[in-house]
């Protein structure tokens, strides 16, 4: 198998419904209730990126089908995590570790892959992914600009961006790989200071499993395209 058969595996993990509001809840939060919004938001993410990796361990010898199925089981998890907000917390968060263990299954014949044949490609895409999600996500905390128009531009250029990976599969385009990576950084740079920003701004606390789901695939994304851009130049 070639690299690029494994880097055409690489989906893009979204839910539209993660970059909206959350309807229904009123009120604001004072300063000590933000500070709990966040130690609690990234310790969900902490604990979301712990069972993927779990995950991916599990599943390192699965094969790309059978992982395709794990990604459509992952995705209704998040799907149904909108639901269940108004529902039960305890109930969103267990679907929150179920994305998190399900999607590392998905992806586990990917990251297997590249860490037979080109492990430093992986160690390079996480640390720019680090250092990414760090300087946009402090960016986005900071702003006291509305960014909700960025985020519903970043919504629908994902779409075409994803419109431009199925015209990939059939069409050889000079340097697709390196253009739809590069595109992909640019729009979940937009993704990421929103929902940091929204980390800020959210007005209840019970948004803090659907704004780690959000944050997670902000890094999840970030890491594929870094681990597209990073195994291409190897």
């Amino acid at each position: 198998m070639d690299e690029r058969r494994a880097a055409g595996k690489e989906h893009i993990v979204s839910n539209p419904a993660l970059y909206g509001g959350y309807g229904g809840y009123s009120g604001v939060l004072g300063r000590d209730q933000t500070r709990s919004l966040f130690s609690q938001t990234m310790g969900y993410v902490a604990l979301t990126a712990a069972l993927f990796a779990a995950g991916a361990y599990l599943g390192r010898n699965l094969s790309y089908g059978l992982g395709f199925l794990w990604f459509i089981a992952a995705f209704i998890c998040l799907i149904a995590m909108n639901f269940a907000v108004r529902r039960s917390q305890q109930l969103t968060v267990a679907l929150l570790c179920g994305f998190g263990v399900l999607i590392g299954l998905a992806l586990a014949p990917v990251l297997a892959y590249y860490a037979g044949t080109n492990p430093s490609a992986l160690w390079t895409a996480g640390g720019a992914t680090a250092l990414f999600i760090a300087g946009f996500g402090a960016a986005g905390y900071a702003t006291r600009r509305d960014l909700s128009a960025i985020a519903r531009i970043c919504f629908f250029a994902l779409i075409g961006l994803i419109i431009f990976g199925i015209v990939m599969i059939f069409v050889r385009i000079p340097n697709g790989d390196l253009i739809y990576a590069v595109i992909g950084l640019v729009i979940f740079a937009g993704f990421t200071m929103f929902d940091f920003q929204r980390l800020r701004t959210s007005k209840d606390i019970r948004s803090a499993p659907l704004l780690a789901a959000s944050i997670f695939l902000d890094v999840l994304n970030v890491f594929l395209f870094f681990l597209r851009i990073f195994a291409r130049n190897n």
